[in-house]
C-alpha cells in the first residue's frame, strides 16, 4: 500500500459520525488499522463509562478500514456482520482500538478489533469484535478483482 492510499485512507475515516464522535487515526499497514479516541462527557452514558454504542461504532468503523488497506480503491467496504463482547467498563483518558484482517476471501474479509480503555498511560482491554465484511464495487468501477496490484501474494493467479 502506498503513501497515497494511506493518507486517502486516513482522511476517509474521519468523515461523518467518525468526526463527530471525534475518532482519530493512528497506525495505518496493510491489514491493519488503529484508531483513537479522547474521552469526554458526550461520549459517556449515565455511569461516567464510555457507551457501549461507541465503542461499538469504534470496533465497527475501524475493522471497515482494515479491510479497505487490503483492497484495490475500486471497492468500498460494507459490514454484513458484528459480534461485540465487553470484559468491563471503558474509563480513562483516552480509548484505542486495533483492527487487524483475519480473513480475506473472494469478496467477505473479517476483522477483529480489539478495544483498550488508556489510564495513566496503561491500557486495559475493554473488549473485543469481529467483524465480517463485504467488498462491493465502488459506485461506477467495474467488479474486477479486489484485491490491489501491491497486496503481496493477493495478485490475481496466487493461490487463495
Amino acid at each position: 500500500m502506498d503513501d497515497e492510499r494511506i493518507a486517502f485512507l486516513k482522511k476517509d475515516y474521519v468523515r461523518g459520525f467518525p468526526a463527530f464522535c471525534g475518532f482519530t487515526v493512528g497506525h495505518v499497514a496493510d491489514g491493519i488499522f488503529e484508531a483513537r479516541l479522547a474521552v469526554r462527557p458526550e461520549l459517556q452514558q449515565q455511569d461516567g463509562f464510555v457507551h457501549a454504542g461507541v465503542l461499538a461504532t469504534l470496533a465497527d468503523h475501524t475493522a471497515g478500514y482494515a479491510a479497505y488497506t487490503t483492497v484495490s480503491e475500486k471497492f468500498r467496504i460494507l459490514t454484513i456482520e458484528f459480534k461485540i463482547n465487553y470484559f468491563r467498563p471503558a474509563v480513562g483518558e483516552c480509548i484505542v482500538c486495533r483492527s487487524e484482517v483475519i480473513h480475506r476471501g473472494r469478496t467477505v474479509i473479517v476483522s477483529e478489533s480489539g478495544i483498550f480503555a488508556v489510564s495513566d498511560g496503561q491500557e486495559k482491554p475493554v473488549s473485543r469484535a469481529t467483524v465480517t465484511l463485504m467488498a462491493v464495487a465502488a459506485s461506477g468501477s467495474e467488479q474486477g478483482s479486489i484485491f490491489s496490484n501491491n497486496t503481496p501474494g493477493r495478485e490475481e493467479g496466487a493461490c487463495q
